[in-house]
């Protein structure tokens, strides 16, 4: 949550900044004191008032971006940040350059900015409390400890609509009559199912061992972010990454790489300007050509439009180049070698991976990273997470069009157990070693290394269980072979 407050504070900060210079421009074409024409004068004015803001949000409203009451707090505290955003501005100008300040430009560039701010601010929290009360685009969030922190996070949730959590319920050991409780901790994994939650937060003053391993397993099984909250942290403790709201201590034990701001703005902007690229300079000609190819091949669509697992287990259309003859079986049936549902052009596309191209659209809707876990068809996500111990955990992150598992062999058929539990490993294993570096080196392995790396299907199995994801997976592959 620590994370997703950093995220806000600085798209906030870009929005008043945006706001702060469309305003100052359009009391520059209203006011009769300054004129457009009077560059040095506007391009001091600029420079004042961008840094006079951004002084005020780092140095006094930094600390903390939630509020835990309603929106007439929030415009007590709009009102407080500009009240210091004229002193600091005023100031800075009175005392570097007071030749150019005019009173009546001022007062009313502060009354024009102050309204746009409140304006602004309104239209955007109803727009995100509607989404949150219809459950659009939003964390549905459970809370295990009916207590007064419990509570408090409870408040938090519902008061701060900008988070993007929608609160669903208590859990509790204790029986209760109040409605917000939803059941006990032993049927933890069926309210998670049965309530689509997508985030747990667990309330203990002092964390028992047994009880957090156990919800961990649940959640990590069932693709769930999970939170430990205390306001008595326990020292032994200290080693877990740890952050704080009001004095509660918070901990990821799941944190990952790509949780942090700043490296999803790094790896987002890397996928924007690659998928750009490749859409501008190769897809603009190469699409026309093979939309004719696959056309002048066999009968039905360009293009194969699957849905699969993408990002948080949502469900997303993911863009294909069509490879097969259209078939009833596309979507639960996965392509053999020498597969008689591939056409001719398609046997060509599939083995220069020319039929990922398409994907491309997907990175640069967001949908997809250009680097990732490959996004499995939903019968496949159905039936592997249940056979996988925490498959759905490689979800955290956005499904790729190449990856980690991919440039070292695990592609293809899946026709085995082992194979798609090598894959899943290699997939947690880049998710919690993610840098932007490890992105920019697996493409060119893609690119280059394809034919270098051997295949895992070609080793013998039994190498391969020893280093097995799974628990109990001698049981699992018993189980399978007997199949």
């Amino acid at each position: 949550m620590k994370a997703l407050e950093t995220e806000l504070f600085f798209k906030s900060l870009f929005l008043n900044l945006v706001l702060l210079n469309v305003i100052f421009f359009l009391n520059v074409w209203i006011s009769p004191h300054v004129s457009l024409t009077e560059t040095p004068v506007i391009n001091k004015y600029l420079l004042f008032f961008n840094l006079s803001w951004i002084i005020t949000q780092f140095g006094f409203f930094s600390k903390s971006f939630y509020l835990g009451k309603r929106f007439m707090f929030r415009i007590l505290r709009i009102s407080n940040q500009m009240l210091i955003f004229m002193l600091v501005s005023a100031l800075s100008l009175f005392f570097i350059t007071p030749e150019t300040i005019t009173q009546t430009f001022f007062f009313g560039y502060w009354s024009l900015f102050y309204g746009a701010e409140l304006l602004v601010y309104l239209i955007l929290y109803s727009i995100q409390k509607y989404n949150c009360e219809k459950g659009i685009n939003v964390n549905r969030a459970l809370i295990i400890g009916f207590n007064e922190t419990g509570q408090f996070f409870q408040r938090l949730l519902e008061s701060n609509p900008i988070l993007g959590y929608k609160f669903v319920g208590f859990v509790n050991n204790d029986p209760t009559t109040n409605p917000g409780v939803l059941g006990q901790p032993d049927k933890l994994a069926s309210l998670i199912e049965e309530h689509k939650i997508n985030t747990v937060l667990v309330v203990q003053s002092l964390f028992q061992e047994e009880n957090t391993q156990g919800y961990m397993e649940i959640c990590d099984k069932l693709g769930v972010r999970l939170w430990l909250i205390s306001d008595n942290y326990d020292r032994k403790k200290r080693a877990l990454k740890k952050k704080s709201v009001d004095g509660l201590i918070l901990i990821n034990p799941r944190e990952i790489p790509m949780d942090y701001f700043g490296a999803r703005i790094l790896k987002r902007s890397f996928d924007i300007v690659f998928s750009s690229a490749v859409i501008l300079f190769i897809m603009s000609w190469l699409l026309p050509i093979l939309a004719v190819l696959i056309k002048m091949n066999s009968k039905g669509p360009v293009f194969f439009i699957q849905k699969r697992t993408g990002f948080n287990n949502t469900i997303f259309d993911c863009f294909k180049f069509r490879t097969m003859y259209v078939n009833d079986k596309a979507d639960t049936l996965q392509a053999t070698d020498n597969d008689g549902r591939i056409t001719s052009i398609g046997n060509f596309l599939r083995k220069t991976n020319i039929d990922e191209f398409p994907q491309f659209f997907n990175v640069f809707l967001g949908q997809m990273s250009v680097v990732g876990p490959r996004p499995h068809m939903l019968k496949h996500t159905e039936i592997y997470s249940s056979l996988i111990n925490g498959y759905l955990t490689r979800h955290f992150v956005k499904p790729g069009i190449t990856g980690w598992a991919q440039v070292n062999g695990l592609h293809g058929e899946t026709d085995e157990l082992w194979k798609m539990e090598k894959r899943v490993e290699y997939d947690i294993n880049y998710m919690n070693n993610w840098s932007f570096w490890l992105d920019v080196k697996i493409v060119p392995m893609t690119l280059i290394n394809k034919r270098i790396y051997h295949r895992f299907v070609q080793m013998e199995i039994p190498s391969l269980v020893k280093e097995s994801v799974l628990s109990d997976s001698d049981n699992v592959f018993k189980s399978r072979h007997s199949e």
